[in-house]
């Protein structure tokens, strides 16, 4: 940890200053160490697709490649470490260890990336907004809520963009979880589960709970 702290840059970014740009050239890694970052893709008709959410521990610019193939951008105040990719790449040679933590993470960002591709393939607008709710405290780790508690700090445009919705159908579905006493939405950037099992039977789209969203 002292050698990698050795080789850090630490940057700083205000809520929605961007950390990265589609196209541009890639000499860095990234970890973040405190806040949010959204990771997405601009669609050639100009739409956007949030392919994830970053929190601290999370790593950005891994992948082999001379231009960043995404843009990033800070949710919230966020503090990020900046690493040259030679020297990083030279660390992670000599330390075996840090070699098989980051294979273990990129293991876990391609099964992400696969929930994902089948999130937006196969599931409906509750099925989605469902999983998402289950799914997001865990990559937030370092951050905890109060059991049972989410925290939102992405906006509701945001989540329709990485769940493939429109905001009014996440406004909508948000809604009808609130009224059948599954969720509650104590503020805009926090619910609170009421059913955990309604909720992840909504989740994996058992019948009985599927309904018409």
């Amino acid at each position: 940890m002292d050698r990698l702290a050795a080789i850090a840059e630490p940057v700083m970014l205000a809520a929605g200053e961007v950390l990265i740009r589609e196209g541009d050239r890639a000499p860095h890694i990234f970890n973040i160490s405190s806040g949010s970052i959204r990771v997405y893709k601009l669609l050639p008709d100009g739409r956007r697709q949030i392919i994830g959410f970053l929190f601290a521990g999370d790593f950005l610019g891994l992948a082999v490649g001379d231009a960043y193939v995404f843009s990033a951008e800070a949710m919230e105040p966020a503090s990020v470490c900046r690493f040259r990719k030679t020297a990083f790449r030279s660390l992670i040679q000599d330390c075996p260890s840090l070699e098989h933590a980051l294979l273990n993470r990129t293991s876990h960002e391609l099964a992400a990336a696969q929930n994902q591709m089948l999130l937006l393939g196969r599931k409906t607008a509750i099925e989605r907004v469902a999983w998402f709710l289950l799914d997001l405290p865990g990559h937030d780790p370092l951050r905890p809520t109060r059991a049972d508690h989410v925290r939102l700090v992405m906006t509701r445009g945001e989540i329709a963009d990485y769940l493939g919705l429109t905001i009014e159908t996440v406004s909508r579905v948000l809604t009808r979880l609130k009224k059948q006493d599954v969720i509650q939405l104590l503020s805009r950037s926090e619910v609170r589960i009421v059913h955990r099992e309604m909720l992840r039977a909504l989740a994996d789209g058992e019948p009985q709970y599927a309904g018409g969203a």
